[in-house]
């Protein structure tokens, strides 16, 4: 029968050996709060990951690494590159953190449509490699699928997370500036970065010049003056070094190896099992209720059985649809939870595509210090209380301003008047980027392969998730508002691009397992519950009903703390 046995023997080593009161399926920055709350609670939980262990300070080989001290000066060599275009194609990636990702054929899968997975297969998973910009979602991004009709209606509001933003913005540690905006609220803040000069004179001229939108500094996960409870972490100011993707030694940065999880271990209630390739859900017919997750070792490819009460899928958006659809039983024959369907189906994501650059004349005598981790930013203004525009939805803008060195482009230059002249401080330039808001649709999609397995038996997932017609619209508006602004405040020569990045290049993938009031048009309720089996929780990306135009993990993270401590109580009530 579906989900009954795997295609290898099943090593359990005695059911209640592998017994826990709950697992949680994935360590990065959901998994990790999920571990946090559980264990402070009480619960003894075993937290399941399938890449390898990465220990805070231990296990940062490059973080203090000079350029000089790699091969390739951190460039990746060509054909390293040709053999990974997927992975090649991000940000993050270089030789300082080559062993933080996934190679395009450690796990394939199969793109119906252009999709860049980017994937961190380790303990913290991607928490070690984001870009760490948390800000808190506004009433009007829960109201509006409701109100404006593209999506289902959120099952919580605002007011309902708010305590929980608090909760979790207290431990991790975000910086930023009261700015009083009931589009971007407030939260609890560390102090902020500060603007550099030309950075200040644009945003003063972008807040007298406008009245639809405001300029503030950019909000991140960086300890700029680190309370008692961080310091209680073990973590540190943030050196402002920019090297946060190879690990941060000093915990700078909220990551689950820096935080959550070592304060998950201090209760003497987690464990934690790296190399854990996780192949489904384990559903128990008689109980109506799901019992276990079935693991597969990446190595030694050795089935084993885990068993709990509870069940936390935090495996990142893609990969959590992936083991719930593989999770196939007589009860759920199409995938954990899909009595309606809709499993896997309407995933969305941020469009990153435009961007421009643009040279800012002056201040020639003054530079900055320090490489702060944020830089200026303008909350959405498009379609925020109503809709106004010809497209659904809005974008939020970031923008930053610096020097550069001088590119030696006299020809005439040679020996110390060329490197003095790549020494110098050229002038200084202005760059934009959008953040747009999809519409989460039912052909954006992911399904399993029918006959295409990957190395430990499980389906390749088939990722079908495109652009659409929105989606320029909002480029196009973008574009247009970027260089209007840009113009008015004095910025000269702007370049205007569109990279035509695939989706999934933004690593902010949600959907597929979504939010809902109603079982027949979504999977979870609004403690991110399956409707139909309560004891199973999914509380990263893939709950997600839209994805706003903010970052997402900061929301993550509220989730999950608010999710765990439901269940905890649920559990104690009897009701799981």
């Amino acid at each position: 029968m579906p989900g009954d046995s795997l295609d290898v023997n099943i090593n359990a080593g005695g059911k209640a050996k592998n017994t826990y009161d709950a697992i949680v399926i994935g360590s990065g920055i959901s998994g990790g709060w999920a571990a946090k709350e559980l264990c402070e609670k009480g619960l003894k939980t075993l937290v399941l990951e399938r890449g390898k262990d990465v220990v805070h300070l231990k296990d940062y080989p490059t973080a203090t690494k000079n350029p000089w001290d790699f091969p390739h000066r951190t460039q990746m060599p060509v054909a390293v590159t040709d053999e990974n275009p997927v992975i090649a194609r991000c940000y993050a990636y270089s030789e300082a953190t080559d062993h933080f990702f996934v190679k395009d054929q450690q796990h394939p899968y199969q793109q119906e449509k252009p999709f860049d997975w980017i994937r961190g297969y380790q303990v913290g998973g991607k928490s070690l490699l984001w870009a760490r910009a948390t800000q808190r979602w506004s009433k009007y991004d829960f109201e509006g699928p409701g109100r404006d009709g593209f999506a289902v209606e959120w099952p919580i509001s605002y007011d309902e997370l708010a305590p929980w933003y608090s909760h979790v913005e207290k431990f991790a540690g975000i910086s930023g500036n009261k700015d009083g905006l009931d589009t971007l609220p407030d939260g609890e803040f560390l102090p902020p970065w500060p603007l550099n000069c030309v950075e200040t004179e644009i945003q003063d001229k972008i807040n007298s010049l406008y009245t639809d939108r405001r300029s503030i500094i950019g909000r991140c996960a960086h300890l700029t003056k680190p309370n008692q409870i961080h310091l209680d972490q073990g973590r540190n100011q943030c050196q402002a070094r920019t090297l946060c993707e190879r690990g941060c030694p000093f915990g700078g940065y909220f990551s689950s190896n820096a935080s959550t999880l070592p304060w998950a271990a201090k209760t003497g209630n987690l464990t934690l099992r790296p190399d854990s390739v996780v192949h489904s859900l384990i559903y128990d017919e008689q109980k109506g209720k799901a019992v276990g997750v079935r693991v597969i070792d990446a190595h030694t490819k050795e089935a084993t059985e885990y068993f709990a009460k509870i069940i936390f899928v935090n495996a990142a958006c893609l990969n959590s649809n992936l083991i719930l659809l593989n999770s196939t039983s007589n009860r759920f024959p199409n995938g954990f939870g899909n009595d309606n369907g809709l499993l896997g189906k309407y995933v969305a994501f941020h469009n990153y595509r435009g961007t421009m650059s643009a040279d800012y004349e002056g201040y020639l005598d003054q530079y900055y210090y320090t490489r702060k981790p944020t830089g200026a930013m303008l909350p959405n203004f498009r379609n925020v209380k109503k809709q106004e525009m010809d497209f659904l939805r809005g974008y939020m803008m970031h923008y930053s301003a610096g020097r550069y060195r001088g590119d030696g482009s006299n020809k005439d230059d040679i020996g110390a008047a060329y490197k003095d002249a790549l020494s110098e401080a050229g002038g200084w330039t202005v760059y934009m980027m959008m953040q747009g808001e999809t519409i989460p649709k039912e052909t954006n999609h992911v399904r399993l392969s029918t006959d295409h397995k990957d190395e430990w038996g499980i389906p390749q997932l088939i990722t079908s998730v495109g652009y659409d017609d929105n989606d320029e619209k909002i480029l196009k508006d973008f574009l247009e508002q970027g260089q209007e602004m840009l113009t008015k405040v004095g910025c000269k020569n702007i370049q205007t691009n569109d990279s035509k990045q695939a989706p999934g290049l933004d690593i902010h993938e949600m959907g597929g397992v979504r939010m809902g009031k109603d079982p027949k048009t979504s999977l979870l309720n609004k403690w991110n519950a399956f409707h139909n089996c309560n004891n199973v929780f999914v509380t990263d990306g893939a709950a997600m009903v839209s994805t706003s135009t903010q970052n997402p993990s900061l929301t993550f993270m509220a989730f999950t703390a608010r999710a765990a401590n439901h269940a905890v109580e649920e559990l104690k009530k009897g009701n799981i």
